[in-house]
């Protein structure tokens, strides 16, 4: 589309600021390599805490039954030979398991007894008949408190050398994640200028031979790849555009020597719509390679948007929010006063309004409040590409929204980010395009 198109200001390069979408928060990189070597060292520990706990606790079972025979066999032997207990050795023990009370054979037989009756327990007892069957069985009880106390004050040693072991570990997890998350985020901020419109931009040579390194040397690749196609694309619309200025302006002034008709006013209107295509041609071509320099001036908003929109020629409603009326009676009679440049400022609104005529519907509504413009039409919307991807030139997004060019948004989008403002496109909930512009303070 192609509205008033304002006289050119000075040269300069443009900042670069992305102006459609802005990066969710993420979860620091940093943050989640800690979190997994907390959470692996956890996993290690308690491993190897759980099989040392248990290989313990069998050792201590088997040393006690070993025990319990060795002392058995002693008393025993006592026994049969003077026919004394000895060793803590009884008959018939009244608290004798009784898987140990009648033994099968005479052949010694241990068991284990988890009971714990204060400094007692848990026990291996170990019990032999005396004789033949029939005779009394002599028993061996060997306590594991002591044993177990031991088990439970390793225990308590493994919990504090791994909590040390963790403690020493978090910084240097935290220092090691903190460079391959440095690394990342330079790769990253490269990434995030290049797709801004900065397309010198280079992340260089990072520390390393890893994968990150790769990465950020295929970046650089992109990028350098990326530029150049674009730097080319932009010389052949320039070039492409600056060709056509002289043969263009020939043919304008060509048709005044035609006699008056309506042949005549067909052919003028086809050649003004031209000379207005390779005119955007080569504001965008400006644009793109960052020689646009707006000059700045302090002028009530509200009037300039009013003017741009009148302008126009089309029908609009035009609306001052009370607020901003308020606020600009204190500051001006005439409206908000903003610092800004105002013919780029009129271009942006022109742009708007048009392409809201031109694929949406009526009515069309501009709304000024404080330093923001509004631009709504209650037509189809946006399609989803151009709200995802931002606008295209030549391509106007969906059949319904009209025909065109597709270098209104696009114009409207690089005067926006000359004059530092921040243009976000919209759809409504009850249906219709917005655009929202908002000047910076």
């Amino acid at each position: 589309m192609r509205p008033p198109r304002p006289s050119r200001p000075p040269l300069a390069r443009r900042p670069s600021r992305p102006l459609l979408a802005r990066r969710p928060s993420r979860t620091s990189l940093r943050r989640k390599i800690v979190a997994l070597v907390a959470a692996t060292a956890f996993l290690i520990v308690a491993a190897v805490g759980l099989l040392v706990h248990l290989w313990t606790a069998q050792d201590i079972r088997s040393r006690g039954d070993a025990r319990a025979f060795n002392s058995l066999y002693a008393a025993m032997d006592v026994y049969r030979r003077t026919g004394t207990l000895t060793d803590g050795a009884e008959l018939d023990p009244a608290d004798l398991p009784a898987t140990l009370r009648t033994p099968a054979d005479d052949r010694r037989h241990t068991a284990y007894d988890g009971h714990v009756d204060g400094n007692v327990g848990p026990t291996v007892w170990a019990a032999q008949r005396t004789g033949g069957p029939g005779s009394p069985v002599l028993a061996v009880q060997i306590n594991l408190n002591p044993d177990h106390a031991n088990l439970a004050r390793l225990d308590m040693a493994m919990v504090v050398a791994s909590l040390a072991a963790l403690v020493a570990a978090a910084p240097l997890a935290v220092y090691g994640s903190g460079l391959v998350a440095r690394r990342l985020r330079r790769v990253a901020e490269t990434a995030a200028r290049i797709s801004a419109g900065d397309l010198d931009a280079r992340t260089g040579a990072t520390k390393g031979r890893d994968e990150v390194a790769d990465i950020a040397a295929t970046v650089d690749r992109m990028a350098d790849a990326l530029s150049e196609r674009l730097r080319a694309e932009r010389r052949f619309t320039a070039d492409v555009a600056h060709e056509l200025r002289t043969p263009v302006g020939g043919l304008l002034a060509a048709t005044d020597l035609l006699p008056p008709g309506e042949t005549e006013d067909l052919l003028r209107a086809r050649v003004r719509d031209l000379r207005g295509l390779v005119e955007d041609l080569l504001e965008i071509s400006r644009l793109d390679a960052g020689a646009e320099q707006p000059v700045r001036a302090r002028v009530p908003l509200a009037a300039v948007v009013a003017d741009a929109v009148a302008r126009t020629g089309l029908e609009t409603e035009f609306t001052e929010t009370a607020e901003t009326a308020e606020a600009s009676t204190a500051a001006t009679a005439t409206g908000q006063v903003v610092e800004t440049d105002p013919r780029r400022l009129e271009r942006i609104v022109g742009n708007l309004v048009v392409n809201a005529h031109r694929h949406g519907a009526a009515p069309v509504q501009v709304t000024v409040h404080g330093r923001t413009v509004v631009v709504r039409d209650h037509g189809p919307g946006f399609p989803p590409e151009v709200l995802r991807h931002g606008p295209r030139r030549f391509h106007t997004g969906a059949r319904e929204r009209g025909s065109g060019h597709g270098l209104g948004l696009t114009i409207a989008l690089g005067q926006a980010r000359v004059l530092g403002a921040a243009l976000r496109l919209a759809n409504a909930p009850d249906g219709g395009a917005v655009a929202t512009l908002r000047l910076p303070a």
